[in-house]
């Protein structure tokens, strides 16, 4: 499998401020080679960021820059699919907390109630579907600060809104479950994308309700409690305004996905 991803980002910063940037492809384990390029520039001067190495491979890029124009391109080859990696002990017990977006303690009678006797493949497969048939996806429906219960209770959101609610359902129901921005050859519309994360049967599993790519192709960039730990672009000190956003990320061959086989991210 051949997979090319790019992104161009481009913001106006209206004063001095300290960015932490999360569009790198996460650093591939066995199995997998990638090959990128990484760029910033202040109105056109070349800008070096500091290299950051956060969990589960993502790799964070930091750096402060003074206002201006600022742009950030980004692309990437990865060839093969990464094998499984060793399971952390700890991360059993961090993913199975409530986090910001992810309320599992606010939602532990709603996923008793609807999930009741299923565990591995059938309880992912059955997540999965329920979400992706109580919810609507309509981009900008949802508030930067709205987490699972919100995203319940109107019935509508994006990824990152379906992937929470996966989450919180899971953990309320003592699965261990994560959040995972990602680049998605096959998505449409076309950007960074949100899925979770599942630890069943020994190892971690993509769900995704949106259904909107096939979770084969998909490629890491971020991993977390939520989207508080995976955003594309962290923010302190400045004021920052998005002035254009393209992604864009192809595979040789796009894969036929289905809900109820296990997938992981390679």
């Amino acid at each position: 499998m051949k997979r090319t991803v790019a992104a161009h980002l481009a913001f106006t910063i209206s004063s001095r401020a300290n960015l932490v940037f999360a569009i790198a492809a996460a650093r591939p384990g066995a199995g997998a080679e990638l090959e990128e390029t990484l760029s910033f520039r202040l109105d056109g001067a070349p800008i070096e960021p500091e290299e950051i190495a956060d969990l589960h491979g993502t790799r964070l890029h930091q750096f402060v820059a003074d206002a201006g124009a600022l742009t950030a391109d980004y692309e990437a080859t990865v060839t093969g699919r990464a094998e499984a990696i060793e399971v952390d002990p700890l991360d059993l017990i961090t993913y199975l907390r409530p986090s910001r977006y992810a309320e599992s303690d606010a939602l532990f009678a709603t996923a008793r109630s609807e999930f009741q006797g299923l565990e591995g493949r059938d309880l992912l497969a059955s997540v999965s579907s329920w979400v992706g048939t109580r919810l609507s996806y309509v981009p900008g429906s949802s508030q930067p600060t709205d987490g699972a219960r919100e995203t319940l209770l109107d019935r509508r959101g994006v990824c990152r809104d379906y992937s929470h609610l996966c989450i919180a359902l899971l953990r309320a129901l003592d699965v261990p479950a994560r959040l995972v921005s990602a680049y998605a050859p096959g998505l449409q519309p076309m950007d960074f994308h949100a899925v979770a994360e599942a630890y069943v049967d020994g190892q971690w599993h993509v769900v995704d309700a949106t259904s909107l790519a096939p979770r084969q192709s998909l490629i890491r960039i971020a991993t977390g409690r939520d989207a508080a730990d995976t955003a594309f672009l962290t923010n302190h000190w400045g004021n920052v305004t998005v002035a254009n956003m393209q992604v864009s990320a192809t595979v040789d061959e796009l894969p036929t996905d289905d809900v109820r086989e296990f997938v992981t991210i390679g």
